[in-house]
This record gives C-alpha cells, sequence and structure tokens, in this order.
C-alpha cells in the first residue's frame, strides 16, 4: 500500500482499521527525510526514538478498538516556530539553540489531541521574519522544484517537507504570507484562518511566556489535499485553554452547496503590485475552470478601497507587532527618523519605521481604519463569495541572504523590484483578518508552481476551503516535484 502523499487523515483511518501499522509509517517518513533532506534542509530536527515508541502505543491501542482521533498514529512534523514539548525549538535564533520546551504550542497540543506524532521540526527564517527560510543556527532550506530557489518563508520549512513527501500534514503561522507564500512557492496546500479563530500561543516569538495573542498573526494548517487542511483546521480552531472556559468558534458553512451557486471574482493583476505573467495567466486559467464546471466567474474586479493607504495601515500595524520586542535603540531610531521624514514620502522603509515608531492613540486610529477596510470587504462580498488573488508577484526566487533586506531586488516581467514587495498581495487579505486558503494552479514556464489566494469574507473559512477543493477536482491537484514522486 502506497503511502507517499496519502491524505493525513486517510493515514489514521488505515492505521485505526488495522490496514496499515503507524510503525511502518513513522519508517516511511523517517527513509524519506534520510533519502531527501540532505539536498533540501527542510527538516531541522527529529525525535525518531520517541516516535517510534508512541507509533507502537498506536497499534496496540488501534488493535484494542482505542481511538485516540483523525490523526491516530499518524507522524508529521512541525514548524519550528512553534514550541513542541521534549523537542527542541530554536525558531532560527541562535540564542535559542538546544533549547527545548517544556510544554506545546497550542496548535501543537491539538494535533497531538487528535492522535499525531510529532516527529520532527522544519526550518524558519531567524525569528520568522523573512521571505527565505534560513537562519545561523540550521542553515538555508531549499525547494523542492529547483534546490537554487527559496522554499519561501517564514513556513518554508513545512511547505518544502510537504511538497518533498517528508511529512504528509504541517502547521504553520502567517503575519506577511508565511503560509501562503510558502504554500505557492512549493505548490502545496495551505490555509490562513480568519484572524482570532486559532490560538497562537507558544509561537516564538514573541515566547512561550507571553499570554497575549498578537495582532494579524494567525496559525493554520498546510498539507497536499484540500481535504487535509479542511480538517486539519477543524482540530487547530478554537481560542487558547483559558478563553475556551466559557465560549466556542463556530464558523457558517460554505455558501454555496453547488458550483452554480458560487460567485467568483477575478484578480490577477493590479497596478498595485504588477505580477508575473505566469502568475496571471494561471489565476485567471483556475477561474476559466470554475466558469466551465458551473461558476459565475467575474474577471478584472476588485473590491473598493484604496489598497495603496490599505497597504501602508498593514505595514505601520505589522511593524507595531515586530517593533515590540526590538531593543529600546531601534525603537529610538524610529522615532527619530519618523519625526524628521517628509510626511509625503511613503517608502515602504519609512513606513515601517513609523510603524515601530507609532504611539497607541495613533494605532487605534489606523485600527479603525483597518474595520473600514474589512467593512468594504463586505460590501463586496455580498456580490461574490470568494476572490481569487495572487499570493506573490513572483515565483520562488533565487537565495539571496545579503544582510540588507531593504537593499535585495527581484526580477519580474523584466522589471527590478523592490524584495518587500512580495508581501504586498499578502497584505491585501491579512490586514482585515479575512480567511485565505492556497491552492495550486499551474507550473511557470520554467517549471515552478504557482499557487493562488483564495480569499473570503471574515470568518467565512469553510468557503474558502470548499473552492480550493473545487479548484482541486476541476482544475489542478497536488503534483509531486521531479524526483520525489516514489
Amino acid at each position: 500500500m502506497s503511502i507517499l502523499y496519502k491524505s493525513a487523515f486517510e493515514l489514521a483511518r488505515l492505521i485505526k482499521a488495522g490496514e496499515l501499522s503507524s510503525v511502518r509509517v513513522v519508517h516511511f517518513y523517517l527513509e524519506r527525510i534520510a533519502r531527501f533532506n540532505s539536498e533540501l534542509n527542510s527538516v531541522v530536527a527529529l525525535d525518531e526514538q520517541a516516535a517510534l515508541v508512541r507509533a507502537e502505543e498506536a497499534d496496540k491501542a488501534a488493535a484494542a478498538g482505542e481511538d485516540w482521533g483523525p490523526l491516530h498514529g499518524v507522524p508529521l512534523t512541525i514548524k519550528d516556530a512553534l514550541a513542541t514539548k521534549g523537542l527542541v525549538t530554536v525558531g532560527g535564533i541562535p540564542a535559542r539553540a538546544g533549547q527545548i520546551p517544556e510544554m506545546d504550542a497550542v496548535a501543537v497540543s491539538r494535533y497531538r489531541a487528535a492522535g499525531a506524532i510529532i516527529l520532527g521540526k522544519t526550518n524558519v527564517p531567524f525569528m520568522s521574519a523573512d521571505l527565505q527560510s534560513y537562519n545561523e543556527v540550521y542553515g538555508s532550506t531549499n525547494n523542492p522544484w529547483n534546490v537554487e530557489r527559496t522554499s519561501g518563508g517564514s513556513s518554508g520549512g513545512a511547505a518544502a517537507s510537504l511538497a518533498a513527501g517528508l511529512t504528509p500534514l504541517e502547521v504553520g503561522s502567517d503575519i506577511g504570507g508565511s503560509i501562503r507564500i510558502p504554500a505557492h512557492f512549493n505548490g502545496v496546500f495551505g490555509h490562513k484562518p480568519s484572524y482570532g479563530i486559532v490560538s497562537q500561543q507558544g509561537h516564538i516569538p514573541p515566547g512561550q511566556s507571553i499570554l497575549s495573542e498578537s495582532d494579524l498573526s494567525v496559525v493554520g494548517p498546510l498539507g497536499v489535499c484540500a481535504d487535509d487542511i479542511s480538517q486539519a483546521l477543524d482540530l487547530l480552531l478554537g481560542p487558547n485553554p483559558v478563553e475556551a472556559r466559557a465560549w466556542r468558534i463556530d464558523l457558517p458553512p460554505a455558501r454555496f452547496n453547488h458550483i452554480s451557486e458560487l460567485r467568483v471574482a477575478v484578480w490577477a493583476d493590479d497596478a498595485f503590485c504588477p505580477v508575473d505573467h505566469d502568475i496571471r495567466e494561471a489565476i485567471t486559467e483556475a477561474g476559466q475552470s470554475l466558469a466551465k464546471a458551473g461558476a459565475q466567474v467575474d474577471f478584472n474586479v476588485r473590491p473598493d478601497f484604496d489598497v495603496e493607504a490599505n497597504h501602508r495601515i498593514y505595514l505601520h500595524l505589522l511593524m507595531s507587532v515586530m517593533g515590540a520586542g526590538m531593543p529600546d535603540s531601534v525603537y529610538q531610531m524610529a522615532c527619530d527618523v519618523a519625526a524628521t521624514s517628509d510626511p509625503d514620502d511613503h517608502a515602504d522603509a519609512l513606513e515601517q519605521m513609523r510603524g515601530i515608531a507609532m504611539s497607541h492613540r495613533d494605532w487605534s486610529k489606523e485600527h479603525e481604519q483597518r474595520l473600514k477596510v474589512r467593512a468594504a470587504w463586505d460590501r463586496f462580498f455580498e456580490d461574490y463569495d470568494v476572490v481569487l488573488c495572487p499570493c506573490a508577484f513572483t515565483t520562488a526566487f533565487p537565495h539571496d541572504h545579503s544582510p540588507n533586506m531593504a537593499a535585495r531586488r527581484l526580477q519580474v516581467n523584466g522589471e527590478d523590484r523592490a524584495y518587500t514587495d512580495a508581501m504586498r498581495w499578502s497584505g491585501v487579505t491579512l490586514n482585515a483578518g479575512l480567511p485565505a486558503s492556497v491552492a495550486p494552479v499551474g507550473v511557470s514556464r520554467d517549471g515552478l508552481p504557482i499557487g493562488v489566494q483564495i480569499a473570503s469574507a471574515y470568518l467565512e473559512d469553510r468557503t474558502c476551503l470548499s473552492v480550493a477543493k473545487l479548484l482541486e477536482q476541476h482544475h489542478r491537484a497536488f503534483v509531486p516535484p521531479p524526483g520525489y514522486e516514489d
């Protein structure tokens, strides 16, 4: 029986039915990691013996008719930004090298409670703060479609491991595209939940001792099929343990029962952030596939708000989160830069400084503007159920670890572009807290995967996930990178 690229939830069903042993599945993934990880460096820590012991227990439990849950006996890896009890968690931070948490992040505990076995950890950038996954502790992660290219960040190790068949399921986090961009770069599925519906506690940064839930940031699943990310979200769903004493999250069902009822907007390109021609064409073709299958599809439509102003608000709010953990000297520098800058200068690097320096008074004003953007999205989603738009303006790009991120450049359609422009499409939906699923929709002319961001109204996660499933059925399913098919 083939294990490679099988649904994680189907593996659990087979294990519980006695048709497949958990021990065999653990050995399978350990062998895949031994075979391919040296060229990818996506899995950076393993817990082999503990995983095998737990797998034996899972098999005994299944034989006795016990059901641990939807992931009974399934080994999987975890993004190294999420704390794992008993297994080293570094978060790309040299000062944390070798540190072993005493408790799981909430998301990890929910996978474990569903019967999962934590096999290892996957690579991230320093503090999960880059579009590439590399750090001084573990080095750089390569893309299985082309090892000269990045796997993305910050969930780059997670997405590369899925694409290469080193794990059947993952969990990532996203404050600047960190689920969506790696899913797009590696040709896998992912889901960025609506803000606030999955607890972030135990994410590093900010750290295990931090009890607050960071603004903007979310935790969500990555997988190789639409069903897996949908079922995984159900496991992750819910507030932190203290708040869970009193309230639950009950997401509405998908807005449509049949594809003929589905209303799709396609926003494949925009002067706000022009995208690679191959990406635009792939997203347009995905919309055409849905139209052929019976959906109502409008092309070249967009919501009614100022995307440039929204981008500035997003950068301010993002950097207010990031800046909270920065040294006082950096904060003071940002204050000085913001105070002496030309108010008409909206360069991204300057807007980031303004975000670090932002007062709570100004944060409150910008939060109100963000909610008005969400209201504009809500009006848009009165006429449409989802919008298909880019995850990023480029496919996976060559490794560039030059220390000055602001000076890095990317080539798109023959044009020299700012490195941080790759976050622009992320902020379009993230700033309003919208849910967004990612599904693979094509391959570029140079053989790199292309994904689409499927966004819907706040808390309409199940609608996004249902459309990802339709694209999987009617347009394109997961395809392994060349050389990883067996």
